[in-house]
């Protein structure tokens, strides 16, 4: 099966569970079953070319210059991963089945489950870095909705965030690191980034991209000092526990580690970094472990123990603690998952998690009882089960490893984890199934269904058959660490087996589980003094650094982004400037190339009205009505200059907008004072003139400087030229460049257009639904009205222009590939014809003759500019890519034909669309009681009877709340 389809079959099947939710709890576990297991025997389908050391590779090529490509890779780790990921994510789907209530929301529940999933999959079969950052994103998003699943638990809500605080903020550090990592290697691809072991080690960017990485790693995988937020996690329902502990969440920092190993491992900063964080980990987890009440506490500091085993392991950075392991990595899945699962068993039939409140649970639950007695046991390191065997391999790999100089050092501190590791086992054991049978269970204790107990019984029958035959797991775990290695070193020729003879590996376990019963038998004494034992508490510290990071945060946003639009365009135009200055002072400025040319008294005579009316705009700006009207100067005489500078495109474009806009801000002024109050202190103005004179200055600089010298690089508007006819079909390179090599841009903008102008209706639907509505329509004018708000003249000259304009508008459309013109000028050229409609007649009288609502035109403007973009996809062309042929039709000359002109048509009806809504909000505040609009065209028509005129006598002023 295709590793695409294996990666996006559980994104497409989280579809299904909450359209099947109305079909009962069984059918939506059904459907995620089958979607899981259906990726699973997809992914089985490739286990014979993993077996035999080969690579399957799937690559979709995006944009392959930024190194953006879809590309995965299956190998022996990937498969291993996938494998408990989607294996244990069966067995977990069918426990959560039995495991959640009635109440609960199975339908979002599996969603949430399956986005995880795929999610996990994503990473460990990604090849690009780029795509598993964005992967690894997922993760920390989907787990933030599984821990925060039961909304209704403050615990559950605090442990979601906490989670994902921690791990994104790793994810933010890894992303870093992962990018120096690609650019040493001169690629994004893991597939060669793995190949450039020395390249990489040697380069003086290696230590800041291993610990970037390592942040990473260690805050998924809850090493020291990140180790405080798994714990928290398991407020989560058991099935989202059972999987983050086991199979995937946590999992992920480990497989990158084992995933970058090749390349980061075997220097003395790997060594030190990892190995310490893992020996500190798995003491601590194991020692706050053993005195924790709740059944899922145990089990959850037992995982960030078991995790700190596994990175230690690594860290060692020889080719034998790669193999144990991965071979813990396995084990530690079997017995993890089998362990929550049984938790939940427990909690779910006593109604409680506390082991002082059970006890006895044995004779009542023996197959509970006896699942959780060999999971434990394996997890404690006890002969004939999976777990002995890779703590053996741990405490063989401990003895040999030196760190600090010290040999006796590690041996001793896995020891003493292993010795805390053992006690927390036993604990579970004796203390929730061992003694008497109690009376004040809080429910009835019983073993459930079958649905509950076959998940964890299926997965300790693995725990036992790789104990007692440890050579049936030993090809799979060295294909595995064959692919973790590569070529970085050889896989070990040890043999699995249960006995190695005596040696200092066997001794230190001894010393563990003999340790482990000591400490059983004096641990209330033990309690007692770990309970009044001061300690940091994790979690308090958590909060007050985010309380503290939160006051900073407010600090600085109050104090600089208070609303005030000086206040940013200050700030904004003194850091530029600055930046400018030092670009300035340490770079290189060529001397000059090009000589100053002689301006002409007409150029001279349009910049001097141009800076006349900015002048003037500064200076009388509070006279709205006159700023306006001095805008509207300002952009006319920019499209004189365009036109001067034979950019016919720009300067219809320009002058077509003016006067839109000119239109709409008219409209908007109608509901503004008519001044400008003084706000600003002669102290701010004096500032505020100082830095628009330092960035005009410093603008005229840059400008100045740049146009005197050659480019410093070939301009892009050479290829523009080149390519236009050639790749676009068309000699107007503007046109060309808007609808064909930026397309992308310009479907982006009418999108943005269309949403800027939904966002005006809604704006206005708000205010006409609440108490301002009322004023509106009560206000009264300021000034005296014009007595025929439709005067006849102009509304015969806009019908006779209407057909004329729009004539024009379809003239422009049909020429704007090849000459001056195109969808967006035609747009706002129709524009203007209908807003004349609007003006000349008014509002009721326009708006009746309206059949398509401006919002679906909108809306058929984007999705005909989409889909003529997709249908480049079905000719093996990227998004958008436009093409041209030419035909002739008799009697007709022969003619272009381009899907360039349907893209124009998206973005001529999206133009339309965004203009004549926005008028028709603001037309729509702009009424008034007592002055309603006229449904005829003209306020004088002597072809109409004056009984008419009854029609427009005065009405009652509206009360708010009306």
């Amino acid at each position: 099966m295709s590793l695409f389809f294996i990666v996006a079959l559980p994104f497409l099947g989280a579809l299904l569970p909450g359209l099947m939710n109305r079909a009962g709890r069984a059918a939506c576990a059904g459907v995620t079953f089958t979607v899981t297991l259906t990726a699973f025997i997809g992914l089985l389908t490739n286990l014979p070319q993993v077996l035999r050391g080969d690579v399957v590779m799937a690559r979709v090529d995006w944009m392959p210059q930024l190194g953006l490509n879809m590309t995965l890779m299956l190998d022996g780790l990937g498969f291993f991963f996938a494998l408990l990921i989607l294996g244990i994510g069966l067995l977990i789907i069918a426990y959560a089945r039995h495991y959640l209530s009635r109440d609960d929301n199975m339908g979002q529940f599996f969603t949430y489950l399956l986005l995880f999933q795929g999610a996990m999959v994503g990473i460990v079969l990604s090849d690009n870095i780029l795509l598993l950052l964005v992967f690894w994103e997922l993760t920390s998003l989907s787990s933030f909705l599984l821990i925060g699943y039961w909304k209704h638990l403050p615990e559950g809500r605090q442990g979601a965030r906490m989670a994902l605080t921690v791990t994104g903020m790793g994810g933010l550090a890894m992303i870093g690191g992962m990018l120096i990592l690609g650019q040493i290697a001169g690629s994004y691809d893991l597939s060669v980034i793995l190949q450039n072991r020395e390249l990489i080690q040697a380069d003086p960017m290696y230590l800041p991209a291993l610990i970037l990485i390592l942040l990473g790693c260690f805050t998924k995988s809850a090493q020291f000092p990140f180790h405080f937020w798994l714990p928290h996690a398991m407020a989560a329902p058991t099935p989202v526990s059972a999987y983050l502990h086991s199979a995937t969440m946590v999992k992920a920092g480990i497989f990158l580690m084992a995933r970058m190993w090749p390349v980061l491992s075997g220097t003395p900063e790997w060594f030190v970094i990892v190995t310490t964080a893992g020996l500190i980990t798995m003491v601590l987890g194991a020692v706050i472990a053993l005195f924790k009440h709740d059944l899922k506490a145990l089990l959850a500091f037992s995982t960030v123990s078991h995790l700190g085993l596994i990175t230690m392991l690594l860290g060692t950075g020889t080719a034998f603690g790669a193999m144990a392991a991965v071979f813990h990595i396995l084990n530690h899945a079997t017995f993890k998952a089998a362990l929550f699962m049984s938790a939940g068993i427990v909690d779910h039939e006593t109604h409680t998690r506390d082991i002082r409140r059970l006890g006895g649970l044995g004779k009542l639950m023996p197959v509970t009882f006896a699942i959780v007695t060999l999971a434990a046991l394996s997890m404690a390191g006890i002969p004939f089960l999976n777990g002995f065997l890779s703590k053996e391999m741990m405490l063989e790999e401990a003895n040999h490893t030196v760190l600090f100089n010290t040999p006796w050092l590690v041996p001793a501190v896995a020891t003493f984890g292993s010795l805390f590791s053992a006690a927390y086992c036993f604990r579970l054991i004796g203390h929730t199934f061992l003694g008497p049978v109690r009376d004040d269970y809080p429910s009835n204790p019983h073993d459930p269904n079958a649905g509950l107990w076959m998940p964890p019984a299926i997965l300790v029958v693995l725990v036992v058959a790789i104990g007692v035959a440890p050579f049936l797991a030993e090809p799979f775990v060295k294909t595995v660490t064959a692919s973790l290695l590569g070529d970085a070193a050889d896989v070990p020729k040890n043999y699995f087996k249960i006995w190695h003879g005596l040696v200092p590996a066997l001794y230190m376990s001894v010393i563990a589980v003999v340790g482990g019963l000591v400490l059983m038998v004096v641990y209330k004494p033990l309690q007692k003094l770990w309970d009044v034992a001061p300690r940091p508490e994790a979690k308090t510290i958590f909060e007050a650094l985010v309380e503290a990071v939160a006051r900073i945060a407010k600090t600085v946003i109050h104090s600089s982004h208070n609303g005030a639009f000086t206040r940013y365009a200050t700030i904004a135009t003194v850091a530029i400037v600055l930046a400018g200055y030092y670009a300035w002072t340490t770079g290189t400025v060529g001397p000059a190339t090009r000589d100053i040319q002689t301006a002409g008294p007409v150029p001279l005579a349009g910049w001097a009205m141009l800076v006349a009316a900015t002048v003037g705009l500064v200076l009388l700006h509070r006279n709205r009505f006159l700023a306006l009207i001095l805008i509207g100067i300002v952009g006319l005489m920019v499209s004189v200059g365009f036109v001067y500078l034979s950019a016919p495109d720009l300067a219809m474009t320009q002058f077509t907008v003016e006067v839109v806009t000119i239109i709409l801000l008219l409209l908007a002024l109608n509901f503004l004072p008519n001044k400008t109050p003084v706000e600003s202190t002669v102290l701010r103005l004096l500032r505020d003139g100082g830095v628009a004179v330092l960035g005009g200055l410093a603008t005229f600089a840059l400008a100045y400087h740049y146009m005197l010298r050659d480019p410093v690089a070939a301009s892009i508007s050479e290829f523009h030229l080149a390519n236009s006819y050639k790749g676009g079909g068309g000699t107007n390179v503007v046109n060309v460049i808007l609808v064909d090599f930026r397309g992308f841009d310009t479907y982006g903008e009418i999108i943005v257009l269309g949403i800027a102008a939904l966002l005006i209706y809604a704006l206005t639907e708000t205010l006409l639904s609440g108490p301002v509505r009322a004023r509106l329509l009560n206000r009264v004018p300021d000034q005296p009205r014009a007595g025929d708000m439709h005067p006849m003249m102009m509304v015969v000259l806009t019908r006779v222009i209407m057909p004329v304009v729009l004539m024009v508008g379809f003239y422009i459309f049909l020429r704007g590939h090849n000459e001056p013109g195109g969808g967006f000028i035609a747009g706002l050229i129709v524009s203007i014809g209908v807003v004349m409609q609007y003006m000349a007649s008014g509002f009721n009288w326009a708006t009746a003759r309206l059949k398509y609502p401006y919002h679906g035109v909108i809306g058929a403007g984007v999705l005909v500019a989409g889909f003529t973009g997709i249908g480049s996809w079905f000719v093996a062309k990227p998004f958008l890519t436009s093409d041209f042929t030419y035909v002739r039709i008799p009697p007709f000359y022969k003619f272009e034909l381009a899907t360039a002109a349907l893209f124009d048509v998206g973005v001529f009806l999206a133009v339309v669309g965004a203009v004549m809504l926005s008028l028709e909000s603001f037309s729509r505040l702009a009424r008034r009681a007592g002055a309603q609009d006229s449904e005829h065209p003209m306020d004088i028509d002597p072809s109409r009877d004056d009984s008419d005129d009854a029609h427009n006598a005065p009405t009652a002023p509206v009360k708010e709340g009306n």
